[in-house]
This record gives C-alpha cells, sequence and structure tokens, in this order.
C-alpha cells in the first residue's frame, strides 16, 4: 500500500512537543513530584512521627493499614489524617515502608538508592533490575467453599519481609544480586517469629460452618498453601470471609496442618450484604446471597423500611454471627420484589458496591471538556490526512483505537496504532480523574455497562469516532518483514478515521476480497490486506517464541428485552479479532519497552511464571490422561501438548488443567515480564477510555513526549497498581455472579429438561459437568448414581463402578437433565441421564465462559492469565474449570462465604477470582471412596460470563 503522506510525515524531524523516540534522550531535569504529594507542614504529624515509628518498629507488630494502627494506638478519629500524613513521610524518608493493599510495615533489608544514583550509574553495567520486596503478586480470588484448596486463592496480598530484617544496618548498600540471593534463601526457611510470638496477622477465609483458614499476609507465594492456619468454629470468634485478623498459633496435635484461634478482628472487609426478606415468628430476618452464612441474620422489626416478605434488600451488619450468637443487621434499602426483572442486576450491583451514576460535579466537568473540545490540531502530528480505520464489534459505542499501515519499499512495515488521548480530557487530581481513578475500570455486566468515564467523553470527545478529527496518542513501530520491531516513535496526534468496520465486515472481507472491491475505497481495500498479512506475520512470530495459547471456545448468553437469559452462542476469535489482538500486543509491548529504557516504574502488565509445584501435577495429571510428554516445566513442551491434543476427547481437560496451572495477571510497577504473552515488558496502553492504568501510561508518554520527567514514585505505584487489580477483580466477580444468576433462573424454570455436557471435574462425592450449549456448569451426586457402587480413583481423576466397571473421567460427554436449583444458594444439581460418544464435534462446541453453579466450586479456577488479550470485551475473561485435582484435601461438603476483597478508596473490592488468575483445585480427596458421602453437600463458585455492549478485551 502506498501512502506518500505518512511516509513524508515519518521522514521528518520530530517536533519537540509533540513526539518521541525509543531512542531520544530523557531531559536532565529535578525529581518530580511524587502522585501522592505531601500535604503542607502539620504539627500534628511531626508530634506523631515517633509514635508511629515506635509503634511500628515494635516486636510484635504486624502489617495493617493507617486506621488499624490508629486503633491500637488509640488515637481519636479526627487525628486519623495527621497520621496518614505521618506514615507518608516516614515511607518517604526510608523508615517505615507500604505493603500490599496499603499495609504499613517495617522497611526492607535494602536501602532506597538516592536520586543522584542514577545519574552516577551512567555509562557502567547495569545489573538485573531487583524486585521491590513490596511488591508482590495480588491474588484475590478466594475459593468460595471448598477448604482444603484455599491456600492457593485465599490471599491476593503477598508482603515481602518486615521484621528481622528491618534491623539490620540500613545504611549499608546491598547488591541487588547479592539482595535477592538473600531473599530466596530467607523464603526457604521457616518463620521464626511465628514460633517466637505466637500471632499472626492474615486474611480469614470462612466457610458457612463456621470455621475456615487464616493466610498469613507475610506469604510471598500464592502456591504456598504450607503456611495457611486452621482456625476452628468455637476459634473464629465474628470474623467474617475476607477480615485482617490476629491469630495465636496453638498447638496442632497429631494433625501436621497449623491450627489457631482469632484473638483479634483489626479490619472487617465489608458490613453490606444483599438478601432475601423473609418473617420467622413475627421477627424479620434475611437469606443472605450465596450461602455467607450458614443461618438467616436477623433484622428486628418486620415492618422496618416497608419490606415485605420475598423482597431483595441491602443489609448493614450490626453483629456479625459466630458460634455463640446470631447475627444481627439493619436493613438499609429495598430493592424490590426477588424475580423482578432487574432486580437480580441491582442486586449484585448492591453486593459488589458498584458505582451507578456519576455525581453532578462530575458531568459538569465533562460538560466543560466537551465545550472547550474545537478540533483543532496545534502542534500535534497531523494524521488526519493518513487512511485509518477502526475495526470494532457491532453494537460498540466508544472506539478507542484505530490502525494505519503501509508496506515500506524496503519490505518493511511501518505500523502506526492511534488510542484515544483520553489523557487531555482528564487531568491528573480534577474531578474527572478522582472519579476515574475510584472506579478504575469500566464494568461490563451482560445488561448494561457502567463506564469508567462519563459518556460525553468514552462515546463522543475521546472516541475515535469516522470523519471526525480526534486527539490520540500514536505508537508508529517499523518490523522488519520477518515481524521483527525495529524501532518505534510516539506522538500526541490528530487523526481522522476514515471508515468504521465491524469484526463481521473484516471476516467478509477475508472469505472474499474480490466483492468488497466495489465497496471500498481502493487505498481501504488495500489497507486490510495488508493489515491481514503483517497480523499472521505477527502472531506466527510470537507462537513460535513461545507465547501460549489455549483452544477454549467462549459461549456468551443472550438476554431479551427483560434482561432474561433467551439463550446462548458461541463467539468465535475469528482472524478479523486475531488482527486487532496483534496489533494491540505490539504497541502495548512498544511503549512498556520504550518505558522501561527511560528506567522509569510504571504500573506493568506482569504474568507471573506458574508455580512449579502446579506444573508437577499438571505433568502428572496429563500423563495419567495417557499423553505422554517431558516436564510441563517447559512453556514449548505445554505447547506441544496442546497442539498434540486438538481435537481429541482430552482437549478440553488438558486446556484447562494448563489453564488452572497459570498465574493470574495483574498491575504492578514491579519488573516482571508476561508469561503467556512469553513478554518481558508489558504494560496496558491501548484503552484509556474504560481502564485507568492505560490513562497513567498516557500521562507519562505525554511528559516524555513534552521533554519532561514523569511523575513516577514507586511505592504510589504499588498502591495505584493493586487499587487497580482489586477494581479489576471486583467488576469480574460481579459479571460472574450475575450471569450465573441469569442462567439459574432460566433454568430454575426448566427443571426436567436435558443437554449435553462435558465432565470438568471428578470428586469422591460427584462429578462437575458444563453444559456444552449452554455454560452452566453443575454437580451430578455421587448420591444419585445409583446403578452402582462407586469408588473415586485420584490418580486417574475418575469415578469407576465396582459391579459393572462404568468409568467417569475428565473430558467425557454426557446427557443430562437438570434436577434441582436454587437461584438464591447459586446451586445446581444435574441428574445422569446417559452417555454419549466423545467426539470432536462436541468438543469443538466446549465453552470457554462456563459458570459454575453451586456456591461451593471454588472460584479459583478463573485466571486472567491473557492468553492473548482479546479486544472485543472490556476485561480478560474468566475461564472456569477445576483443571487437574490438587494432591490431598480435606473431604468436602461446605458451604463458604464468597470471596469480597477490600479495596484501595470507599468502595470494596470483589475477590474473585486476576485477574486476571491462578485458579488451582477444588477439594479433594484421596484413594478410593465409598459411594456414599457423609456431611453437608460440598459448596461450590462461578464461572466467567461475558458481557454486552461492544466490550474490548484487555490488551
Amino acid at each position: 500500500m502506498n501512502l506518500p503522506e505518512f511516509e513524508e510525515q515519518s521522514d521528518r524531524p520530530l517536533p519537540e512537543s509533540s513526539s518521541i523516540s525509543d531512542s531520544s534522550p530523557l531531559s536532565e531535569l529535578p525529581e518530580s513530584p511524587a502522585d501522592f504529594p505531601l500535604e503542607k507542614d502539620s504539627p500534628a504529624a511531626r508530634k506523631l512521627e515517633p509514635l508511629v515509628l515506635a509503634h511500628v518498629l515494635a516486636k510484635n507488630y504486624q502489617p495493617v493499614k493507617p486506621k488499624v494502627i490508629a486503633k491500637q494506638m488509640k488515637l481519636r478519629s479526627d487525628q486519623l489524617p495527621a497520621l496518614k500524613l505521618a506514615i507518608r513521610r516516614l515511607v518517604k524518608a526510608g523508615k517505615l515502608a507500604y505493603g500490599s493493599s496499603h499495609m504499613v510495615r517495617k522497611p526492607d533489608l535494602l536501602p532506597p538508592l538516592p536520586p543522584e544514583s542514577a545519574k552516577a550509574r551512567e555509562g557502567t553495567k547495569k545489573s538485573k533490575p531487583a524486585r521491590d520486596l513490596a511488591v508482590e503478586s495480588t491474588d484475590d480470588d478466594l475459593p468460595d467453599d471448598v477448604v482444603n484448596d484455599l491456600a492457593d486463592e485465599t490471599l491476593d496480598e503477598a508482603e515481602a519481609f518486615a521484621a528481622e530484617e528491618a534491623a539490620a544496618d540500613s545504611s549499608a548498600e546491598v547488591d541487588p544480586d547479592d539482595f535477592l540471593a538473600m531473599r530466596a534463601a530467607k523464603l526457604k526457611e521457616k518463620p521464626s517469629r511465628r514460633g517466637k510470638d505466637k500471632t499472626v496477622t492474615g486474611k480469614f477465609k470462612r466457610a458457612a460452618a463456621g470455621f475456615g483458614f487464616v493466610r498469613p499476609l507475610d506469604v510471598t507465594s500464592r502456591g504456598d498453601r504450607t503456611q495457611d492456619i486452621f482456625i476452628p468454629q468455637n476459634a473464629s470468634q465474628d470474623a467474617a470471609n475476607g477480615d485482617i485478623v490476629r491469630v495465636r498459633l496453638v498447638s496442632g496435635g497429631r494433625s501436621l496442618r497449623k491450627s489457631g484461634e482469632i484473638v483479634e478482628i483489626l479490619e472487617r472487609d465489608t458490613h453490606q450484604f444483599v438478601g432475601v426478606y423473609q418473617e420467622q415468628r413475627g421477627s424479620g430476618v434475611v437469606e443472605v446471597d450465596g450461602r455467607v452464612f450458614a443461618v438467616p441474620i436477623s433484622v428486628g422489626d418486620p415492618g422496618a423500611k416497608g419490606a415485605a416478605p420475598g423482597d431483595k434488600v441491602v443489609i448493614e451488619m450490626v453483629r456479625f454471627p459466630s458460634h455463640t450468637h446470631e447475627g444481627e443487621a439493619v436493613i438499609t434499602e429495598v430493592l424490590g420484589a426477588r424475580g423482578t426483572p432487574g432486580i437480580d442486576t441491582l442486586s449484585i450491583m448492591r453486593e459488589y458496591e458498584l458505582p451507578e451514576a456519576f455525581p453532578e460535579a462530575v458531568l459538569a466537568a465533562s460538560r466543560e471538556e466537551a465545550e472547550k473540545f474545537d478540533e483543532s490540531i496545534g502542534d500535534r502530528r497531523d494524521f488526519t490526512k493518513t487512511t485509518i480505520i477502526t475495526i470494532d464489534p457491532v453494537d460498540a459505542r466508544d472506539f478507542d483505537d484505530a490502525i494505519s499501515l503501509t508496506k515500506l519499499e524496503s519490505g518493511n512495515y511501518q505500523l502506526g496504532v492511534h488510542i484515544a488521548d483520553v489523557s487531555h480530557f482528564v487531568k491528573p487530581k480534577s474531578v474527572l480523574d478522582r472519579e476515574a481513578r475510584d472506579r478504575a475500570t469500566s464494568v461490563y455486566l451482560p445488561d448494561r455497562v457502567l463506564p469508567m468515564l462519563p459518556e460525553i467523553i468514552s462515546n463522543n470527545l475521546a472516541s475515535l469516532q469516522p470523519d471526525k478529527v480526534r486527539y490520540a496518542q500514536t505508537a508508529i513501530i517499523e518490523f522488519s518483514p520477518e515481524g521483527t520491531p525495529l524501532h518505534s516513535e510516539f506522538y500526541l496526534s490528530a487523526i481522522k478515521s476514515c471508515r468504521r468496520f465491524t469484526y463481521e465486515e473484516v471476516d467478509d472481507y477475508l472469505a472474499d476480497r474480490q466483492a468488497w472491491k466495489k465497496k471500498l475505497k481502493p487505498q481501504v481495500h488495500e489497507l486490510l490486506g495488508v493489515m491481514h498479512e503483517l497480523a499472521m506475520i505477527l502472531r506466527r512470530r510470537r507462537l513460535e517464541r513461545g507465547a501460549i495459547e489455549l483452544s477454549l471456545p467462549e459461549t456468551k448468553i443472550d438476554l431479551d428485552k427483560k434482561g432474561e437469559v433467551s439463550g446462548a452462542h458461541l463467539s468465535k476469535n475469528t482472524e478479523s479479532h486475531q488482527i486487532i489482538e496483534e496489533f494491540m500486543l505490539a504497541a502495548n509491548e512498544a511503549v512498556a519497552r520504550h518505558l522501561n529504557e527511560k528506567e522509569l516504574p510504571f504500573l506493568r502488565r506482569i504474568h507471573e511464571n506458574p508455580d512449579l509445584r502446579k506444573l508437577q501435577v499438571l505433568t502428572k495429571f496429563v500423563r495419567e490422561l495417557g499423553i505422554e510428554c517431558d516436564s510441563l516445566e517447559s512453556r514449548f513442551e505445554i505447547k506441544r501438548v496442546i497442539k498434540e491434543v486438538a481435537g481429541a476427547p482430552e482437549e478440553h481437560a488438558v486446556n484447562y488443567a494448563v489453564l488452572r496451572a497459570m498465574q493470574k495477571a495483574i498491575y504492578s510497577p514491579a519488573v516482571e515480564g508476561h508469561y503467556a504473552l512469553h513478554s518481558e515488558h508489558y504494560c496496558h496502553f491501548t484503552s484509556p477510555i474504560r481502564r485507568y492504568p492505560d490513562l497513567t501510561i498516557h500521562r507519562m508518554l505525554r511528559s516524555l513526549i513534552h521533554g519532561k520527567k514523569p511523575a513516577a514514585d514507586f511505592a504510589s505505584q504499588v498502591l495505584l497498581a493493586e487499587h487497580c487489580s482489586e477494581r479489576e477483580q471486583r467488576a469480574q466477580a460481579a459479571e460472574r455472579d450475575l450471569i450465573k444468576v441469569k442462567l439459574l433462573g432460566y433454568l430454575s424454570k426448566r427443571v426436567g429438561s436435558e443437554m449435553d455436557a462435558v465432565i470438568t471435574g471428578v470428586e469422591e462425592f460427584g462429578i462437575f459437568v458444563m453444559g456444552i450449549d449452554l455454560p452452566a456448569e453443575g454437580l451430578i451426586h455421587i448420591q444419585s448414581l445409583e446403578d452402582d457402587y462407586y469408588k473415586f480413583d485420584s490418580d486417574t481423576h475418575s469415578l469407576t463402578g465396582r459391579r459393572a466397571g462404568n468409568r467417569f473421567r475428565l473430558g467425557d460427554v454426557l446427557r443430562v437433565s437438570v434436577a434441582k436449583v436454587d437461584v438464591d444458594r447459586r446451586e445446581l444439581d444435574f441428574r445422569f441421564v446417559g452417555r454419549l460418544k466423545s467426539d470432536r464435534t462436541h468438543l469443538s462446541r466446549l465453552p470457554r465462559s462456563g459458570v459454575r453453579m453451586r456456591q461451593d466450586v471454588p472460584d479459583e479456577m478463573q485466571n486472567d492469565a491473557d492468553f492473548p488479550p482479546r479486544r472485543d470485551e472490556g476485561s480478560r475473561p474468566e475461564f472456569p474449570d477445576r483443571g487437574p485435582p490438587r494432591e490431598g484435601g480435606a473431604r468436602g461438603g461446605y458451604q463458604g462465604g464468597g470471596s469480597r476483597g477490600k479495596s484501595f478508596g470507599s468502595r470494596s473490592g470483589g475477590g474473585r477470582s486476576s485477574g486476571g488468575g491462578d485458579r488451582s483445585g477444588g477439594s479433594f480427596g484421596s484413594g478410593g471412596k465409598k459411594k456414599k458421602f457423609p456431611g453437608s453437600k460440598p459448596s461450590f463458585g462461578g464461572g466467567g460470563g461475558k458481557g454486552k455492549k461492544g466490550r474490548k478485551k484487555g490488551r
């Protein structure tokens, strides 16, 4: 394709005010202020500093948030601002440090380098950057009920060293490589502090029966369940799921698992719950949704708030239930009668405390921005005459990315990725910025979108609509004919898209290019062809280099005008989607490389390497399926196995097993790569309309383009990364639960109906199956298999009849009927009807977005691992399934509380489930077990579902 105007522009010297190259020097400017600048001098804060320092450096101190410190120090509520200021000063001075979720902890062993150190290092060989110990991966996806696998998912907050190391000589410089070695050695040691002090601070995961586990806050590995502490029912006080607690360790007797008793509840995860109002013996009670509590919560006067039996209500807890007393609450809002259209969505929004309408001040600010916008190009790079197009879902309204591309005479490709310049309209610390930061992401529910920014900006001013001048930030990336990135440049630009395409139109073009010649301008027709050519080159190169791609078809639910499920359809990842995927990946990597070269801390999208133990379990699982393989610690062996089982009966089980072995992709300023994408440096740049991390990247690029050094305070980036990760997880959990509720409502009217399903999990208490045409997953209880006496084999992950030898194992295709549906408890039971032949047709229809319909299924199978990030939806898909069983485990049958993680700001975040990743294991037994399973029913969590409104998925 010939675009002379584009080539001419690329040859011009770059205007200093509107562009920057990946090789341009960083201006020598003084250190910029932190993202959270300190307030004016406060005498009260100065007086508190020595007291706070003494408190945190005390021998028995455990990391907690500032407001908990205020409580421990017996400060008044009006002294909290001064306390926070004192803590920020101490952190800035290096005397204290922030850990995960804004926990205040003792400083790291490695002292911060002075500002002049960076300049002093110029011209010297750089050592590999060490990960800052305050930054650990977050994992807020707690399994809802199966307690054996709680340790893998119970905590998305990992704290690095804080105790004995802080007493070391912090004035001595430590080589980063030596420090990492010391850190690795320390991780292998058993924590001596616990044996000495007998108290541990951690997050409590509560089962509905009252017992639970505490994951210590200083656990550094999500896969390390050895440090989890069992809390018996009579030692849990009234702690609720997700609370931060202090635990006293007690003797575990013959058991190898540590146990303890909760001695103090340091911080409540939430006081707000949603449930169904009922009346019992003249008193009002609320049965909280999802079996968070084992018994109803008393709300006193049945006439309060005018609630009627069967109404969905919001309650505020006054007293949490324990093994010694019932819970008490007050009704704060009556949502409406259960079953009324829209009440299910409203209930989920209240449960996850999702924001609704924008405050008037925010709307007014957006209107002001609209009035000021005049489409003048100014000193921006002018791409308005360049052939640029957009490709989006048919119902999309916010267009945040556009593409231009030319093939140079040298054979190289010059790709232009133009992203809406939201940073032009949303200034730091403005009213718009505060609201966007708090929301952090747009939330895509099945029947509505809760945008991060007001629609006047997201769907108008910033949206790259066709035939309109729009502001953008542009990445120009040159590739060799083989797809190797050679050079990149970045501009503040003005563009004018000349054509808006849907994915379906581009697929139609690729199927019959000749027919589209009459419909398109010659330059647009040629552009589409070159885009497809380069995208396939980039895709092939990426996969050959080791990127992992799973075969997981995606099923979406269809809603009628009332917002109720009317069916489902398969969403295909066609070549039109792949074109955009590859270009968004390329832009994200180019920006991340550029910021990394400037040695700036920024919000990366990281995906840590899988836990070694999980890969060993995965290897064993794959071999037990009869598939020969070397150790799956090699990414290339994983790819080989995935390719080998394509189209085979084991395809479904293997793909989900691999997914379950992965970690979760999260935001972090830590210098960490992206395992699934096999990318050394990666960030989110391409969706600033709906993701706050992308907006922060745009602001940094803007500063560099103007020759300034961006505000890049590492500690602030840590806090912001955790906040954005938690908000992302909250959005995904809310979406997942709402789809679960809508599917249950659909199936509740179809008890007895039959469907084809595939086995996704086998346990001693029954079989998990997922509908093939409808993405609902439920349990066939072993007690309903009355034709034989079944034994569970933990080695082959199967149930085998002793008499007839009938066998059920992962990947088998069955005919099942809907036996029981409980919408409020979010449970679905199936009954086995018959066996179907496992063939390629069924496997090609297996859904990726299935939703487990029992509250006792763990949510841990939802990974946000970016495989790779697709763009037609708002956030990375949650891929539900159990994957390879984990060794050992408690005998199941526990109803548990859903995870609801705390988040930065006024609203509490949802625990899922990251992004994002790392779900593994349910309640797994060992050895051959009897058919009849004693105890209460095992309970299960939710899967992932997809929304509408032209969502764009996390690039």
